[in-house]
């Protein structure tokens, strides 16, 4: 069954304290885990993680906590075209 992308997001997130591909690994199950995440990519060269989810199931919140319990620092993000520059911006998103 394929699953409905429609309503889903991108979210690159800025990740502090990868250093290899274990790393990458981690964050990236930790991620992928969540109900509504369709897509996680994640790269410890750039210090990002890419997240296709679906924001009516899934809160960006909770991708950052996830970040978090894998052992990371989610530093901010980039949602769609607006790039929020620390974790706890409260900037409206259009």
């Amino acid at each position: 069954m394929a699953q409905d992308v429609t309503h889903d997001q991108l979210a690159v997130i800025r990740i502090e304290g990868m250093h290899c591909h274990k790393c990458e690994e981690s964050i990236r199950k930790s991620l992928a885990a969540q109900t509504g995440v369709h897509e996680v990519e994640v790269d410890f060269n750039t210090g990002q993680a890419s997240v296709l989810f679906d924001p009516r199931v899934l809160p960006l919140s909770r991708l950052m906590e996830s970040v978090k319990q894998a052992g990371y620092r989610a530093t901010g993000f980039t949602l769609g075209d607006k790039d929020l520059r620390s974790a706890g911006d409260q900037a409206p998103i259009h």
